[in-house]
């Protein structure tokens, strides 16, 4: 993938259910014996940042998360590809370390499956409010904090939920920057703020 600078556009995709078009990419892309995470995230193309994001946001939101280590790789491809935004990259280039990783097509799919409920929620409730929390200074911030997210992942990798709940919050603030909603800005400051007291209490400093 190759590279330049150039300011992110606003909106990745032009559909009605931007979320479920995602997830029914994701479902196309693992239809083999084995996928990678390169045939889910080159299936948006190399300027579809806000998707590309999504997709190990959901990913490790979703069952496959219990596959050990995947939410490291997850994590990690947050951490690329919101930095590359924050940057503002015209074109999206990620290691192929990461995107070499590969896992059965049959848990895949299923885990995939079990992700079209929350994808048909989210398009049903997401719409353009509240533009100022996804708007200048505000966008880079929402951006920096999902690689901050991301690069938390894989120290998180034992503590039990916390992975699928910062990437729930990268779920959130990446559905806020594609359809301009302060409000799942909002909902995501509130599931960060969750993913932080997880640990804690684990560590039994609350």
């Amino acid at each position: 993938m190759s590279s330049a600078a150039a300011p992110e556009t606003s909106r990745d995709t032009a559909t009605d259910r931007p979320v479920g078009e995602i997830v029914d990419r994701l479902q196309e892309a693992a239809q083999g014996a084995r996928v990678s995470l390169r045939d889910m995230v080159e299936s948006f193309g190399e300027s579809s940042f806000i998707p590309a994001l999504m997709v190990p946001a959901l990913l490790v939101v979703s069952p496959l998360s219990g596959i050990p280590l995947f939410s490291t790789f997850c994590g990690l491809l947050i951490a690329f590809i919101s930095g590359q935004m924050l940057i503002s990259r015209r074109h999206l280039w990620l290691p192929d370390f990461l995107m070499a990783r590969n896992f059965d097509g049959p848990k895949a799919r299923k885990g995939l499956g079990k992700l079209r409920g929350l994808g048909n929620w989210l398009d049903r409730n997401a719409r353009s409010r509240l533009r100022l929390m996804t708007a200048g200074p505000m966008r880079k911030l929402l951006q920096a904090v999902c690689l901050l997210c991301g690069l938390a992942m894989p120290f998180l990798e034992l503590v039990p939920f916390s992975s699928s709940i910062l990437g729930l919050t990268v779920l959130c603030f990446a559905t806020a920057l594609l359809v301009r909603d302060g409000l799942f800005a909002s909902i995501g400051c509130v599931t960060l703020a969750a993913a932080v007291l997880v640990p804690l209490m684990v560590a039994g400093v609350i």
